[in-house]
């Protein structure tokens, strides 16, 4: 099947054949971690108004994935200038040590750099027009998330050297996308929106806490002091089950308070993949090949989340 898939790739146009690479090179196995805020965040303005401005809706669909896109290839870019994803022996693909594309010798470090700046910039565009259109506080949340996102691991700031970057994913791929969608469709904040964003923000924190563990190494060895390396993964494990707690604790909160609808609740249909992560984790968080089942689940935990809680808010308005 890997040798039709070569030789129908072969087959393509060069264009085509440039355009389907920088896409993988974008790693599009996470950016569901930019889609489900946007659609938890549109079906909530939907829950609370009956309608749904599909363009601006798109629009910022469209920015967000450009923006995390450009965090992706940056990080790609600054791991190999720090020699990071040189050292790393223990990554897993997908889900850690970057897209290998500079190390694998398929692309140069400054055509890397270059398409992160080149997606930023789009995505920058885009926000510009939808800060226009719709108001000047999502200018704010914009310029917190683009920057932040490709400081991740860029100088000067390196937030993921710092402790900051676990922080900073969860805000940009939780808070405030989802206060920013809500926005968009609404011109205005609300509490429920806020509310809302927790479980996804705790969940996507969780892919990237996890993903850590078989980085552990190689981060310690370039002084790249996340929490997992600051703690060690044996008690790294114990705040990856707590994340995993949080997110569902989150949400069943929203329900009882009223902030969130009832058919909301249909997101604990996803606690036995909570526990089997969880269980995992705390069972194999220093036996790599064992682990890897906790990161081969949290990803589709988030993703089901998103898509659980979407629908809940959205048919609750429909009925």
């Amino acid at each position: 099947m890997g040798e039709l898939r070569g030789r129908a790739t072969k087959t393509m146009p060069k264009f085509l054949q440039s355009i389907l690479f920088w896409f993988k090179a974008t790693r599009p196995e996470f950016l569901t971690g930019s889609v489900m805020p946007v659609l938890v965040g549109g079906a909530l303005a939907y829950n609370a108004t009956g309608h749904l401005l599909w363009g601006y809706f798109l629009l910022t669909l469209v920015a967000l994935m450009l923006l995390h896109s450009a965090a992706n290839l940056a990080n790609d870019y600054y791991d190999h200038v720090s020699g990071n994803d040189w050292v790393n022996k223990e990554f897993v693909r997908p889900f850690s040590g970057g897209s290998r594309l500079i190390q694998q010798g398929l692309a140069e470090a400054k055509h890397i750099l270059l398409a992160s700046l080149i997606c930023l910039f789009t995505g920058a565009l885009i926000g510009a027009y939808l800060v226009w259109m719709r108001g000047w506080p999502i200018l704010i949340l914009g310029v917190i998330g683009g920057l932040s996102g490709f400081f991740y691991t860029a100088k000067p700031l390196q937030l993921g050297y710092r402790g900051l970057g676990e922080i900073f994913i969860g805000l940009d791929f939780g808070v405030l996308p989802v206060l920013g969608t809500y926005y968009v469709q609404t011109q205005q904040f609300s509490a429920a929106a806020a509310i809302a964003s927790l479980p996804v923000t705790f969940l996507i924190m969780a892919v990237l806490w996890i993903n850590q563990f078989q980085d552990y190494n190689a981060d310690k060895a370039v002084n790249k002091l996340h929490w997992v390396v600051r703690l060690g993964r044996r008690r790294a494990s114990y705040v990856y089950v707590g994340m995993l707690a949080a997110a569902n604790l989150s949400l069943i909160l929203g329900v009882v308070s009223g902030a969130l609808p009832p058919l909301a609740a249909a997101v604990l249909l996803t606690l036995p993949l909570t526990v089997l992560a969880a269980r995992t984790a705390l069972r194999f968080y220093d036996d790599l090949p064992r682990l890897l089942p906790a990161n081969t689940t949290t990803i589709p935990l988030h993703l089901l989340t998103g898509i659980l809680l979407t629908a809940g808010m959205a048919v609750d308005r429909l009925i």
